[in-house]
């Protein structure tokens, strides 16, 4: 096996709280963007874009995560909502990955949705070649209205994920995968 099938065969998902700094330098982090966007984009719409959250504004987006949290669960305790504050402060590295549909004739929705996962992925096997861990999550905070506003999505925007970006205490060991004679029709 090459290099890279064996990066892909053995890629984890690694919990956030299991993830440390240093994060990726500006250099690093410029290369895991550029790597990210390299993905198929038919009609080059680029119909995607990045949230770099890092340093003093993970903590002040957490903020906003908790009285959004706070104000639907007025009687949850300061322990839930402490929860809710720091879940994006584990990881040194937050990229929001924002789906930007652009209507064309042409190009649907879908298609262009399925971009921005795509993004996602490349970012998550850049991360790991690179020797950081990637975790791919959205959340309830990453469909609550209140939130995208303050991270300035517009009304046609969605979360395409949060990659919380760190170096790897542990890599887990491996999952169940799926059975491919479950999932595979030869036609």
């Amino acid at each position: 096996m090459n290099e890279f099938i064996d990066l892909l065969a053995k890629r984890r998902t690694v919990p956030i709280p299991k993830l440390e700094g240093p994060g990726p330098d500006a250099e690093e982090l410029q290369t895991l963007l550029t790597i990210a966007a390299r993905v198929p984009d038919h009609g080059k719409l680029v119909p995607w874009r990045f949230l770099v959250i890092e340093g003093e504004a993970r903590q002040r987006i957490g903020e906003v995560i908790a009285a959004a949290f706070q104000a639907d669960e007025p009687s949850a305790s300061p322990e839930r909502i402490a929860q809710e504050r720091g879940r994006l402060a584990h990881a040194p590295l937050v990229v929001g990955v924002v789906s930007s549909v652009r209507p064309h004739a042409k190009i649907p929705d879908w298609e262009q949705q399925l971009c921005a996962g795509a993004v996602c992925m490349n970012l998550i096997v850049a991360a790991r070649a690179m020797g950081f861990s990637a975790t791919w999550l959205t959340q309830w905070f990453a469909f609550d209205r209140r939130v995208l506003d303050v991270l300035g999505l517009e009304p046609h925007e969605r979360m395409a994920g949060f990659l919380h970006v760190g170096r790897p205490r542990e890599i887990p060991a491996d999952r169940d995968r799926p059975d491919l004679a479950k999932i595979v029709t030869r036609l």
